[in-house]
């Protein structure tokens, strides 16, 4: 496929209804197979889930658990078939939810329903191939929030019965994790009826035994700004926790998650750093 047509495309991954186009577009990853669809995780709607894997490994698996971005507003799993592909390629048993959006509900509902998404894997990762016991977060944008909330805040994970430890890392793709006051619509619609904005925030539940973390930015992303990796990274340092940190020059918010596509993938090594990263804290 022509990168000039892909790149028309790549408004997508902010949110907007035209990821359904450039996830038809962008060539998959082969060797692999959507083997669960629509998996209810819970009784709403949106509460369902996705699981690929590669049609030929050795298990049990490692498990991957995407959560995509689009202001805490947009989004559908059926439009990220090609990073399910990219990531089970690598050899992880890969999980992509939905999960409940602005206005029918607002913080903490998103991150609930990403537990509750992560309590299903970890009860049925093993009849799939995978291990439970091997878990990695990884979330673009303001799924990279929930998937921060989910490592950090340990009552999220509680609430839903699976233990903190199934997660042994997390992954941040440009993602917002010191962002008050609330000043843009989208936090005010989705953060600003909390009526305690700093327990809203990553930063405040960085500590020395959270699961390693993996903070990965754009230099040229003007949606996010550099600000909430620094503040995270120094927090988690602060505290005496396990966290990393790659910048990219010349990527943007959107860039840096068209990056795990195949055509993209000269652009900046985000699916080579974030599977090392995932294989290492597994191993």
């Amino acid at each position: 496929m022509d990168r000039r047509t892909l790149l028309a495309a790549l408004p997508a991954l902010a949110g907007c209804s035209s990821i359904a186009a450039f996830d038809t577009l962008a060539p998959r990853d082969p060797g692999t197979r959507r083997i669960v669809h629509d998996a209810n995780y819970g009784a709403a709607p949106r509460q369902k889930l996705d699981l690929y894997a590669p049609e030929s490994a050795a298990g049990p698996l490692p498990v991957l658990v995407f959560i995509y971005g689009g202001s805490w507003r947009h989004g559908d799993k059926d439009n990220y078939n090609f990073l399910g592909a990219a990531f089970s390629a690598q050899g992880f048993l890969t999980a992509i939810p939905d999960y409940r959006l602005v206005p029918e509900v607002r913080f903490p509902g998103f991150v609930e329903d990403c537990a509750a998404a992560v309590r299903w894997v970890k009860d049925n990762a093993p009849s799939h191939g995978g291990d439970p016991s091997r878990i990695v977060l990884v979330g673009h944008s303001a799924g990279a929030y929930n998937a921060m909330m989910l490592a950090l805040d340990q009552k999220y994970l509680a609430a839903v019965g699976a233990p903190a430890e199934l997660v042994r890392g997390a992954v941040g793709l440009a993602g917002p994790y010191d962002f008050t006051p609330f000043d843009v619509p989208a936090t005010l619609d989705a953060f600003g009826q909390a009526p305690n904005p700093r327990l809203t925030q990553p930063i405040q539940f960085a500590r020395a035994d959270a699961p390693p973390l993996l903070l990965l930015w754009g230099e040229d992303d003007d949606t996010v700004g550099p600000r909430n990796i620094e503040s995270l990274a120094r927090a988690m340092r602060e505290a005496g926790g396990a966290v990393e940190t790659r910048i990219y020059p010349g990527i943007d918010h959107i860039e840096i998650a068209a990056a795990l596509s195949r055509p993209y993938r000269d652009k900046a090594p985000v699916l080579a750093d974030v599977t090392e990263f995932a294989r290492r804290v597994t191993a």
